[in-house]
């Protein structure tokens, strides 16, 4: 009856049920309208039922006792929901506009599978919510998903279908992951080259890096400032915050590409660099001029003014030093720093942006190598080289994002066969998802107050198409969604079980929304090129 994913805190069943029928109504109160207008939309569209406005629900002067209500209750924590489902009709409070949301999501789960279809496909249903009550709140405050968009890209209407199936697992942190070697997916108007040269590349690896394979067709594509715009106003109505990440000073290729002066002319011939076309950790990084900090200063301007999230993403990763220890150019920077070395430099680089960031009320987020050299005043980190880094950071009294590799990279393969579309990486079922824990239990309570949430990383260079995305995605972010907004016990003492036999419905679901998600029990073997895509990959996967 409650087979709820992410579990709430606290169900209370009752018998009964209510039942929504053409004379159901929908009242919003104060502060519930954007949750009244998604819910009115998505369950209009499941239903065919009208659900037109209804009076307050109070005193004796009520509408139907089949109808719902929505509204905000500062009793009530941020984000956190209280549903009530009796013989007055479905009552669903928030902390906040947010947590009236998250009650709406689960009302919706309630109504069962179909309630999340886009059009009816049984008219004589009967849509009816059990009599029980559920009190719920979040876990933690960021619950993110990273969806590499640089290495495949996709289109605008693939990321708001992703902005949805979040919002249905109550995740509020879509972490876009916009530029990296092989493309540049964000228009920068002062800098047209960015995409003009930059989104596009003239072949494509096929699979993992050791395989011999490509794909002979140009691929690209990109965003433009409008798309961008729409994104984010989509988003900001699911309660999800989009976090840009602009990857500097390695992951950069494509920038150069478009704009040589980016790179160490004097090491390599910055004029014969293209978009990169296979997978792995590139040496050509930027040139520490202040050229570049002038160029990038620029992007992020107008990223500022698309994106209002309080974090920002500047990568930091994966930022080979060769060319550097190279370059008579850089040496003579960090001599004219008074740097120590090439890892100083890199410090050097991420707080200039710290320092750029902050002086216009944002925040620099980046990747656990921003700890190289010293940590940026202010930076929060994203762990994803296990929990090491984001341990330090923690201790050291800076925010912290778990994410790591082991755990929560959704590209690795899921099953240690060989009929695995995507072999590479550790194998991490659905089981190791859910045991996954993000606060690591050396912390102090102090301590770990500063890991503010975690995410699931989805990197795409194995990953073609929407299908193969959705494939590697699900079930896993069910049961990553658990694990971020659900308070359970230790690893070893969650009831999986439990969980399992929750996500056969959940799997209903799925079907309904469209999602081409792993069956149950692992793929059927098909027709695939022995040695090269079939041959699993040990260890970790071809980037971060």
């Amino acid at each position: 009856m409650t087979e709820l994913i992410p579990a709430p805190r606290a169900v209370t069943a009752a018998p009964g049920e209510v039942r929504l029928t053409a004379r159901s109504r929908l009242y919003t109160g104060p502060g519930a309208e954007g949750a009244g207008r998604w819910l009115r939309t998505a369950l209009g569209q499941a239903t065919g039922l009208p659900l037109h406005e209804g009076r307050e629900p109070e005193g004796t002067d009520t509408d139907a006792t089949d109808g719902i209500a929505l509204q905000v209750d500062g009793r009530l924590g941020p984000e956190e929901y209280r549903l009530v489902s009796d013989a007055r009709g479905v009552l669903v409070e928030g902390g906040d506009a947010a947590g009236v949301f998250w009650g709406a999501q689960t009302l919706r789960q309630l109504l069962g599978p179909d309630a999340h279809r886009r059009a009816p496909v049984r008219r004589d249903r009967i849509w009816a919510v059990p009599h029980l009550t559920i009190e719920d709140a979040p876990r933690f405050r960021w619950r993110g998903l990273m969806l590499d968009v640089a290495r495949h890209f996709m289109p605008k209407d693939g990321v708001l279908r992703y902005l949805d199936l979040m919002a249905a697992h109550k995740l509020n942190v879509f972490h876009f992951h916009l530029t990296d070697d092989q493309g540049w997916r964000i228009e920068i108007r002062r800098h047209p080259r960015l995409t003009e040269v930059g989104a596009w590349r003239a072949r494509t690896k096929f699979g993992h890096r050791a395989s011999p394979l490509w794909d002979e067709k140009p691929h690209g594509g990109h965003y433009t400032q409008d798309d961008i715009r729409e994104i984010v106003a989509y988003a900001a109505e699911r309660h999800i915050t989009v976090v840009p990440e602009i990857d500097v000073p390695g992951h950069s290729q494509a920038a150069i590409a478009a704009y040589p002066e980016l790179g160490n002319a004097d090491v390599i011939d910055t004029t014969a660099l293209s978009v990169w076309d296979t997978w792995g950790v590139n040496p050509n990084v930027l040139a520490p001029t202040d050229n570049t900090l002038r160029f990038y200063e620029e992007v992020f301007e107008e990223v500022l003014d698309l994106f209002p999230s309080e974090f920002v993403h500047i990568g930091g990763d994966e930022c080979p030093k060769e060319q550097w220890r190279s370059s008579p150019a850089v040496q003579a920077r960090i001599a004219e720093l008074g740097l120590a070395d090439e890892d100083a430099l890199q410090s050097w680089f991420v707080r200039h942006f710290d320092t750029w960031l902050s002086a216009r009320g944002r925040r620099l987020i980046g990747w656990d190598e921003i700890l190289e050299g010293g940590l940026a005043d202010g930076a929060a980190v994203s762990s994803w080289r296990g929990y090491a880094g984001g341990t330090a950071a923690a201790r050291a009294g800076h925010d912290v994002v778990m994410c790591p590799e082991q755990h929560v990279y959704l590209d690795h393969r899921q099953d240690g066969g060989p009929d695995e579309p995507v072999p590479i990486g550790w194998v991490r079922t659905l089981e190791d998802v859910y045991r996954f824990e993000p606060v690591p239990p050396e912390l102090t309570p102090a301590q770990a107050a500063h890991v503010i949430g975690t995410q699931a990383n989805v990197w795409t260079e194995a990953m073609e198409d929407a299908a193969r995305v959705d494939y590697q995605v699900f079930p896993r972010l069910a049961a990553f969604a658990e694990v971020a907004w659900s308070t359970l016990p230790a690893p070893a003492e969650r009831d999986f079980a439990d969980f399992e036999r929750r996500t056969v419905a959940h799997y209903a679901r799925l079907d309904a929304l469209g999602v081409a998600y792993r069956p149950p029990g692992g793929p059927r073997p098909w027709q695939r090129r022995p040695g090269v895509l079939g041959r699993p990959i040990e260890g970790p996967p071809p980037h971060r």
